[in-house]
């Protein structure tokens, strides 16, 4: 379960960050309902329909002109790691309106298309007002109107392959390791898929992928391998050793 993290002070001060963050937390553990959606080309998509992967979910207001924005495109280039990290059928990502009024499908398309993002696995979305309401309770996330538009935390809710809330990630500009660690167990964490060879190659990719704060890249840590094979040499020289010194004594007797 995420703690308190520096990025939620990225909140607006119009909704108490403490009462904020407690009812954020509470949604963990928590399944999503089945909500009716409108995707940025106007067609119908159900919530329940990103299932069978995990699902990364964030709402914004696309007439906001400091946070969404800055989320979003923060997002971005996270998800991209994430991408090469554990590929395009890995996870989705879903960024949803909550400004119902405002933020219709076309709006929708041109927040994505400001910010640059055409990943397919992405979709935005819009919905009316009492879906919106109801998804908001689901994941935790608190927003009221204020003078400036709303107010609200700076949140990405994680939710895994059943649709389930897994973790929060808050703050516009989040450390990376902050969602793709807990993705990262969700991709590669399942037992089905670690009992399939190709299970066993995820998680070696679970357990030997880094994060290089320098490069804000993650990297493959390949001395996890130069200790096993050291470990694996001086086990076989160990080996060598007992069986000339067993053939030694019964050579002798």
């Amino acid at each position: 379960m995420a703690g308190h993290d520096p990025g939620a002070e990225h909140m607006a001060g119009g909704i108490d960050r403490k009462a904020a963050l407690a009812y954020s937390q509470a949604a963990i553990g928590h399944p999503l309902g089945d909500y009716r959606l409108i995707d940025s080309d106007g067609n119908p998509v159900q919530l329940a329909d990103f299932r069978g992967r995990p699902l990364i979910l964030s709402l914004v207001y696309t007439s906001c002109h400091h946070v969404c924005p800055m989320l979003t495109t923060h997002l971005k280039g996270v998800v991209e790691m994430a991408r090469d990290l554990f590929g395009e059928e890995g996870f989705t990502v879903a960024t949803i309106g909550f400004d119902t009024p405002v933020d219709t499908p076309r709006r929708m398309a041109e927040f994505a298309h400001a910010r640059g993002i055409d990943d397919p696995g992405w979709h935005f979305l819009s919905a009316d007002a009492e879906t919106i309401r109801r998804l908001a309770a689901d994941t935790g996330f608190l927003y009221q109107p204020s003078p400036r538009g709303f107010d609200h935390l700076a949140q990405i809710t994680l939710v895994d392959a059943r649709g389930v809330v897994h973790q929060q990630v808050y703050g516009a500009d989040f450390e990376p390791p902050r969602l793709i660690e807990p993705l990262k167990e969700l991709v590669y964490g399942t037992p089905s898929r670690a009992t399939e060879p190709s299970g066993w190659l995820n998680r070696v990719r679970l357990f030997c992928t880094l994060y290089d704060p320098a490069s804000g890249r993650y990297r493959f840590d390949y001395s996890i391998f130069i200790g096993i094979l050291v470990g694996l040499m001086s086990l076989g020289a160990i080996a060598v050793f007992i069986f000339r010194s067993w053939r030694e004594t019964r050579g002798s007797a």
